[in-house]
Formats: structure tokens, C-alpha cells, sequence
């Protein structure tokens, strides 16, 4: 069985559309469709049927869907494998929000001088399903905070960043006392399902401050831009993005002292692309 029919068929699954598949993959409609038809064959079963204009996975369809990213994996491991001592390859990532706005850009631009022929393809998420992903060899490695637990020793670790919490508010309030800035002012909170979240609802807590709740979300840089036009204050992780840049905003200390959040690169120690992997965690080091 070809791979490469395999793969035109789950992108055929993506797409809905056998013409886009093809447009994507560089390739007639009609080289598609026949791809299509030798798989149905060699299976014995259909794979596709039309919903009008698009195009759905029969049942057997929707059971190769599955089965079929496995197999493409597997065989992207065996490359891996047999090819760790060539130049290219692939890697899959997986990132938080924060990471891909901050560090990980400058990250990826030393990669490539040294893995120049690798592909990497980026995943966006929250650390536990990014873990998750990355323990069931989904990802190759994941950007993300540390998990709350003890890590298993089937996983390895490489700390990117510690980043203590402060407080946003606009640049006119600067040399206001941050306290009393969280209680007199609206509050933009940073969304308390992430870990960041989470640590400036313990801070407040601490604090004894009720604030006065306006707006709850998880993108660090719009909350930055709502300090921007005076929607509130925020108590959010001190990241370090150029997309800051330009925001009339102003970071300051809190006064009592919380726990910073640390991100880094997570892996499995057996990953088939260990070899690319050590070669991004070296690249976060120059």
C-alpha cells in the first residue's frame, strides 16, 4: 500500500474536497480520485462518499482515519530512525500561546541555520494537552509550562524561561501602588484554566483582594492591549514579546512574593527524533 495515497486520503478527510486536496497536494483532481479508488480496492471497502459539494468519510472511512495517521507515523519514526544521520526529517511541536509569541519564533530561526532541510510543523494548545500529546507520540516535543506533578522518568525537561507575576496597567499609572490599583480598578483577568491564570487567582487570595471583575480571557497580548486602552489591570506572567512593543503599558512589582512560571521543552527520552529534538534545546541556549 502506498503511504502517499494514504496521506492524500486523510487530507482529502481535511478538506471536505477532493479538487482542494488535489490544488494542495499539487496534483489533478483526477490523479486524486484514482489514488482514492486504489485504496478502496486494495481495502475492499468504499472510503468517501459525496454530501453534495463536499465529500464525508464513509464508516469504514472514519475507521481508516484513525489507523491510517498511525501508520504514517509510524513509518515518519522509521525514517526517523534509519536517517539519524542525515540532515532532514521532520518534527512536530507543540506550544502554548505565550511560547509562540515570545520565544519560540527566535527559537526556530537558530534551528534552521543548523537543520536547514527539516520540517517543522507547529501545534498550539494548553500545557496538559500538549503533555498528553506528547506522552501518546502525537508531538515530538512540546513548548509548555512544567506540569503540576512529578514529571515520570520516561520524560525529559529543559527549563526556557522563569517569569515572575507583575501587574499591567496603563503607563499613566505607573508609580501607583498596585494593591490599591487592584482594588479600585476594573480587573482584566488572565484566564484561571491556564497555569498563569491560576497563580494570580492564588496572589490575589493572598492578598485579600476582591477585584472588581470586568473581562476574563487567555491571550496574554490582547489583555496587554486592553490595559492599552484603559479597559483595567491585570495580573499576568512578566513574558518578554516584541508584540509588545509600541503598548503604552506599565509592568510593576507586586509586593508579595508568588511562585514565577517556568516553561521549557518537554519530551519523551525515546522519542525517534531525539536527535532533532536536542538540537532545538540547543538552539534555546544560543
Amino acid at each position: 500500500m502506498e503511504t502517499a495515497y494514504l496521506q492524500s486520503f486523510l487530507l482529502v478527510v481535511e478538506c471536505g474536497s477532493m479538487s482542494e486536496a488535489a490544488r494542495r497536494l499539487d496534483l489533478t483532481p483526477a490523479a486524486v480520485a484514482q489514488q482514492i479508488r486504489t485504496l478502496e480496492r486494495e481495502l475492499n471497502a468504499p472510503l468517501l462518499a459525496r454530501a453534495g459539494r463536499t465529500v464525508q468519510p464513509t464508516e469504514a472511512g472514519h475507521q481508516l482515519v484513525q489507523r491510517a495517521r498511525s501508520v504514517l507515523r509510524e513509518v515518519s519514526d522509521i525514517k526517523a530512525f534509519l536517517g539519524s544521520g542525515q540532515a532532514g526529517g521532520e518534527l512536530l511541536i507543540g506550544t502554548i500561546n505565550t511560547a509562540l509569541h515570545s520565544v519560540l519564533p527566535t527559537m526556530l530561526a537558530q534551528f534552521v541555520k543548523t537543520h536547514p532541510n527539516v520540517k517543522v510543523f507547529l501545534q498550539s494548545g494548553n500545557t496538559a494537552a500538549l503533555h498528553k500529546a506528547v506522552q501518546q507520540g502525537e508531538l515530538d516535543a512540546a513548548v509548555c509550562l512544567h506540569p503540576s506533578f512529578a514529571l515520570p522518568k520516561t520524560f525529559d525537561w529543559s527549563l526556557l524561561r522563569e517569569e515572575p507575576l507583575v501587574l499591567l496597567a496603563p503607563a499613566r499609572l505607573a508609580r501607583r501602588d498596585p494593591h490599591e490599583l487592584l482594588r479600585t480598578s476594573p480587573l482584566i483577568r488572565y484566564d484561571r484554566a491556564l497555569g498563569g491564570g491560576k497563580q494570580a487567582d492564588r496572589y490575589l487570595r493572598a492578598a485579600g483582594i476582591v477585584p472588581q471583575e470586568r473581562f476574563e480571557l487567555s491571550s496574554l497580548l490582547a489583555i496587554a492591549m486592553m490595559v492599552d486602552r484603559g479597559l483595567g489591570v491585570s495580573i499576568v506572567p512578566d513574558i518578554a514579546s516584541p508584540l509588545l512593543d509600541g503598548q503604552r503599558i506599565a509592568k510593576i512589582a507586586l509586593p508579595l512574593p508568588s511562585e514565577p512560571r517556568r516553561f521549557g521543552i518537554l519530551w519523551l527520552r525515546s522519542s525517534a527524533r531525539l536527535r532533532l529534538i536536542q538540537g532545538l534545546v540547543e538552539s534555546a541556549s544560543q
